[in-house]
C-alpha cells in the first residue's frame, strides 16, 4: 500500500509539473512593458526656473495621457495605453535642468543620449539653451522638438533633425504688424512710431532682428521703427532703460522678455508715466500668468501672441480638460509656453508610435511626412515644413482685460473687444 500511495504521489507531482511546462505556468509574471525614454531639457533651476517647473508640468501631464488610457480625451494615445504600435509600451521623459547656462544645456544633452540612452529630445524653453543642445542631438543623429523656443534662427541652421511647433519671432513679427494694421484701421489707432526692448541673448536679438526685417515691408503703412533698446540678460535695475523709452514718444512698444523683466519694465512704465497705445509681447514672459498675479490691475491692456488662454476654454474642451490634469500641479491655468512644450510631448511620442519603432530614422520620415492633428490649438494641427518649422500658427493674439487674457485678433477667435489705446495710469 505505501509503495502504491508513493507511486500515485509522484504521478500526480509530474502530471502536475507537465501541466505547469504546457501553458507556461501559472505563477509566471506576464513581462513588463518596454520603456521608451525621451530626454527633456528645461530650466528647472536659476532666473527662469519658475516658468522650466511649469514646463515639466505640462510634460507630465502628457505623459499621463500617453500611459493611462483616456478614451474621453480627442487626443492621439489617448484611448490606449503606451504606445499600442509599440506592444503598448511606456514612455517615460527623464528630466535635466540646463539652470538657464547655453552649456549646461549642452552637457545635458549629451548626459541624457549617453548615460539614460534617450531616443529623442525636447525642450529646451530658452532658445540660447535650446541651440546647443539640438545641435548635440543633430551630431548623435536623434530628433530634437522644441516647443516654445521661438529664434527664428533655429530653424535656419539646416539642420536634419530639430523641429519647433511654437511660431518663431519672424511669424510672430509679421502677427504684430498685422495686428497694428487692424487696429489702425477698425479703431482709428493712430500707431505708427514702433520700438523694440529686447533681452540681450538669442531669444531678444533675433527678435530684434526680425523688426528690423519686417520693418522695411510695413514702412507703407506708415509705421517707423525710431527706438532699439537693449538689456542685459541678467538685470536688476531698467531705469535707464525705461527713461530711453520714455524719451523716444513710442505709439507701440514690442517686448522680448522674461517674466522677471517685463514685471519690472510694466512697474518703471507707471512710475514714469509711460502709456504707448500698445505692447506687445513675444512669447515669453508676458503669457505666464505670474504676470497678472505680480502685477494685478497694472496688468491690464498689456497684449502678446499666446497658444492658449483661460477665456478660450469654453470653446475648446480639449485644452480645458488638458487643463485640468495641469491646474491641480501648477496651481495655475496652463499658458501658451506650456501648452507648446506639452504638444512636443505628445508629438514626439505620436511619431515614435506611427513609426512604429524607435529607429531614429524611421521616427524623423514620420515627423518629416505627417500632419499631427493637435485639438487644442486654434489652428487644430502640426505639419514642419523642410526646416522644421510648424507650419501651421498656433497663436492668437490676447489682451489682458480685467486680469483676464482674452483673445482679441483674429476676429474669428476673438472672446473680447480690444483696447486699441492704453488709459492714463491714474485712471485705472
Amino acid at each position: 500500500m505505501r509503495r502504491r500511495f508513493a507511486s500515485m504521489s509522484l504521478y500526480i507531482i509530474v502530471a502536475t509539473l507537465m501541466a505547469v511546462c504546457s501553458v507556461g505556468g501559472p505563477i509566471a509574471a506576464a513581462p513588463p512593458a518596454p520603456v521608451v525614454k525621451i530626454g527633456v531639457i528645461f530650466p528647472l533651476t536659476g532666473a527662469a526656473a519658475a516658468t522650466g517647473v511649469k514646463l515639466k508640468y505640462a510634460v507630465e501631464v502628457a505623459q499621463e495621457i500617453i500611459n493611462n488610457a483616456r478614451p474621453e480625451m480627442n487626443l492621439p494615445l489617448a484611448a490606449t495605453t503606451g504606445l499600442p504600435n509599440l506592444g503598448g509600451a511606456r514612455v517615460e521623459f527623464v528630466f535635466a535642468d540646463h539652470q538657464g547656462n547655453p552649456e549646461i544645456a549642452k552637457s545635458e544633452a549629451e548626459r541624457l543620449i549617453q548615460n539614460e540612452k534617450v531616443v529623442a529630445l525636447i525642450g529646451c524653453y530658452q532658445s540660447s539653451a535650446t541651440k546647443p543642445a539640438s545641435q548635440v542631438a543633430e551630431r548623435y543623429g536623434i530628433p530634437f522638438i522644441a516647443g516654445s523656443s521661438s529664434s527664428a534662427a533655429l530653424t535656419e541652421r539646416g539642420l536634419k533633425w530639430f523641429m519647433r511647433i511654437a511660431p518663431n519671432d519672424d511669424m510672430e513679427t509679421k502677427f504684430f504688424f498685422d495686428y497694428l494694421n487692424f487696429l489702425n484701421r477698425e479703431n482709428n489707432a493712430g500707431i505708427k512710431r514702433v520700438g523694440v526692448v529686447f533681452i540681450d541673448n538669442e531669444y531678444g536679438v533675433h527678435a530684434a532682428e526680425m523688426i528690423d526685417k519686417w520693418i522695411k515691408t510695413y514702412k507703407a503703412d506708415g509705421f517707423d521703427l525710431v527706438a532699439r533698446v537693449k538689456y542685459p540678460a541678467v538685470v536688476s535695475n531698467v531705469d535707464t532703460e525705461v527713461q530711453r523709452i520714455k524719451a523716444a514718444k513710442l505709439d507701440a512698444i514690442f517686448h522680448a522678455s522674461y517674466i522677471a523683466d517685463i514685471t519690472q519694465f510694466v512697474k518703471k512704465y507707471r512710475e514714469y508715466d509711460i502709456t504707448p497705445k500698445a505692447v506687445l509681447n513675444y512669447c515669453g514672459g508676458f503669457q505666464d500668468p505670474m504676470f497678472v498675479v505680480n502685477l494685478g490691475r497694472d496688468a491690464n491692456f498689456f497684449a502678446g501672441s499666446n497658444a492658449t488662454a483661460p477665456s478660450l476654454f469654453g470653446r475648446m474642451k480639449i485644452t480645458r480638460q488638458i487643463n485640468d490634469m495641469y491646474f491641480p500641479k501648477a496651481g495655475v491655468d496652463i499658458d501658451g509656453p506650456t501648452i507648446e512644450d506639452f504638444s512636443s510631448a505628445l508629438v514626439i511620442a505620436d511619431a515614435i508610435n506611427q513609426a512604429g519603432t524607435t529607429d531614429p530614422n524611421k521616427v524623423l520620415d514620420v515627423l518629416r511626412a505627417k500632419t499631427f492633428d493637435a485639438p487644442y490649438f486654434v489652428s487644430g494641427k502640426i505639419k514642419f515644413d523642410d526646416k522644421g518649422q510648424n507650419e501651421f500658427s498656433a497663436s492668437v493674439m490676447v489682451q489682458v482685460l480685467n486680469g483676464v487674457y482674452e483673445a482679441v485678433w483674429p476676429v474669428e477667435f476673438k472672446t473680447a473687444e480690444a483696447v486699441p489705446a492704453f488709459p492714463a495710469w491714474n485712471k485705472r
